[in-house]
């Protein structure tokens, strides 16, 4: 990355971390251009200079939320969701089933980390899952990741649908649970709580 595209980035970032802080206070149809730019530090020609409308950073700023998740889960191995989808489908494959079961402290730990870290990002974005097109997320991990460990399961096709939708829903449910409490409970904790739900532990 040379210095250009440095700063373009940097900057980016900037009215990326804006759009999710107002988005905390106040539902998007209602954010100015101006607001962005104040709160980012940044004149009107720069936003302009990187997007056409508002909808654009949304666009950009979903983008943003999920490549910062997907670098933290890509710490995990090389089973990360990072990969890329031939070495994914490769190792759902040849793996031993033990290491498909996704609920477990190697990949909750940094799951839970991030959210830690990110709570009030991660809060605004479960408020506004519609804006930030969270569905074609659960999408790409429905087609990459879920659905062909389950086939490794033999699971029923009919069943597929119902036992992600029980896990997802499950996980996102103690989560805002735990953003609710402000994360006073530690990670150790969650995971604990996690397991004892998917019957673990």
């Amino acid at each position: 990355m040379n210095k250009s595209e440095s700063k373009y980035y940097n900057t980016a970032c900037l009215m990326d971390e804006a759009l999710i802080l107002l988005l905390e206070k106040k539902d998007f149809e209602y954010i100015t251009v101006k607001e962005i730019c104040d709160k980012a530090g940044v004149n009107r020609s720069t936003f302009y200079l990187h997007y056409e409308t508002l909808a654009d950073l949304l666009e950009e700023t979903a983008q943003y939320v999920l490549k910062n998740f997907y670098l933290k889960m890509q710490e995990v191995d090389d089973f990360g969701v990072a990969s890329d989808e031939q070495r994914v489908a490769n190792h759902i494959r040849e793996a031993d089933l033990t290491e498909l079961y996704l609920v477990t402290p190697k990949y909750l730990e940094p799951y839970l980390k991030f959210i830690l870290e990110n709570k009030r990002m991660y809060r605004t974005v479960l408020q506004h899952v519609k804006l930030f097109r969270w569905e074609r997320t659960f999408d790409y991990m429905y087609k990459y990741f879920f659905n062909p460990i389950m086939d490794r399961y033999d699971m029923k096709e009919n069943a597929k649908p119902y036992v992600v939708s029980f896990y997802i829903k499950g996980l996102i449910g103690i989560v805002n649970k735990w953003i609710e409490n402000d994360c006073e409970e530690s990670i150790s904790e969650i995971i604990e709580i996690i397991e004892s739900c998917m019957n673990r532990k």
